[in-house]
């Protein structure tokens, strides 16, 4: 397997938003099915890149999935403080899922955190059903952080998300 790890082109932000919303839609996790407003953000990665940095996983100019990597607070940010980087909408296409690209997303936003001068941690949210993700982030050395949980639709008691957090 190789995967590559890059900054998604504007080509591909049609897919990667796509795979994005049905990796959502297909793993439960929007309330509204597919009248979730938030599945508009997913699939907006316009918006995204414009404000934090879009990476892809690609095999063989294959898009695999991706995530948004927000180096140092600004529009994109959920819960990053000063001195965090934070890691958003992570999504791997369902047919490329178990083979390690995930991680290797997670892992290319560990090393663009450190480097982010005066970055000190890495943070981000997750639902509480993503147990596969929860894997990986405990796997690389984040830590469960509920000081930090948070509910992004408190019109909604269910919608609690959990944070995770890595010092750099």
């Amino acid at each position: 397997m190789d995967i590559l790890i890059r900054q998604a082109q504007s080509a591909e932000y049609g897919l990667l938003g796509e795979i994005t919303a049905q990796a959502y839609l297909q793993d439960g996790l929007l309330d509204f099915g597919g009248s979730d407003p938030y599945l508009g953000v997913l699939r907006d990665v316009a918006a995204r890149a414009a404000a934090a940095e879009v990476l892809v996983a690609v095999e063989r100019d294959r898009v695999l999935g991706g995530v948004t990597f927000v180096p140092s607070g600004g529009p994109m940010a959920d819960i990053a403080e000063p001195g965090e980087a934070e890691i958003r909408m992570l999504a791997v296409a369902h047919d490329a899922r178990g083979r390690g690209v995930g991680e290797a997303l997670v892992r290319a936003c560990v090393d663009r955190a450190r480097a982010v001068p005066g970055c000190a941690r890495l943070v981000l949210s997750t639902q509480r059903t993503m147990h596969t993700a929860h894997r990986i982030y405990t796997r690389l050395g984040f830590t469960r952080t509920p000081d930090r949980d948070w509910n992004p639709l408190p019109e909604l008691d269910d919608i609690t998300l959990l944070t995770y957090a890595l010092t750099l």
